[in-house]
């Protein structure tokens, strides 16, 4: 108790632009483990979403049928992410241009895998929102609360000029309180560097799962187009 008690005290007699380097720290702190957390969320629900998504994608349920039931979601008020709504754009733009006889099978995939590539786009940036700011306050806040305790280093040392007699007492509670800002400056960034570099290796990992998901949806897609087109050609 004796030592939070001296703990606050050192950050309520701290200069103003001490004081107000802490508030900053502070807030950074707060607003990082709330994306901290806001991310961890997401993450979870969009792997286990990942899972269910390919578990039923992989069962041999009929393309259509499939779409249909993202439909029924879509009616529902559910969200649609991830990779499903990868499936979604490639299916229905599939659809639409199978159903033009003047394209041949090349053009239809190729039309299709652009609509993928877009929601693949769209998936990455929701997977990368906040992220930069978890980057920001790693790098910059151990900056910040050394210029609070530079600051109050001086200021410390300035009071000495006007005290008859300088001893480490004199200069010893106010370089404590600078030396607060600097701890909390690393209390703010390093759950944000080690959130940043976790959430990072997660962005690159489902990455890497939407854009095999995109090269194996391509080659059903590929077959079915080539298919209809050969029926087509048969009934001519």
């Amino acid at each position: 108790m004796e030592e939070q008690l001296s703990l606050m005290e050192l950050v309520w007699n701290a200069s103003f632009t001490v004081q107000f380097v802490m508030v900053i720290l502070l807030l950074a702190s707060i607003f990082s483990w709330y994306m901290i957390v806001n991310r961890y969320l997401y993450f979870r629900n969009a792997n286990d979403e990942m899972y269910r998504f390919e578990e039923r994608f992989w069962s041999g349920i009929d393309l259509s049928q499939l779409y249909r039931e993202g439909n029924e979601k879509a009616s529902d008020g559910s969200a649609i992410l991830g990779m499903e709504s990868i499936f979604r754009a490639g299916f229905k733009e599939f659809s639409r241009l199978a159903q033009q006889p003047e394209m041949d099978s090349e053009a239809v995939i190729e039309g299709s895998r652009r609509a993928m590539r877009v929601a693949v786009m769209r998936e990455e940036e929701r997977l990368e929102r906040h992220l930069a700011f978890l980057a920001s306050v790693g790098s910059t806040s151990p900056y910040i609360g050394l210029f609070g305790t530079v600051w109050g280093i001086m200021h410390s040392f300035r009071g000495l000029a006007n005290s008859t007699q300088a001893t480490l007492a004199t200069v010893a509670p106010g370089i404590s309180e600078a030396l607060v800002a600097t701890a909390m400056g690393l209390f703010a960034a390093i759950p944000a560097v080690l959130a940043y570099n976790r959430f990072a290796s997660r962005v690159e990992v489902l990455s890497n799962r939407y854009d095999t998901f995109m090269d194996e949806f391509s080659g059903i897609l590929y077959r079915q187009a080539f298919a209809l087109r050969s029926r087509e050609k048969k009934a001519e």
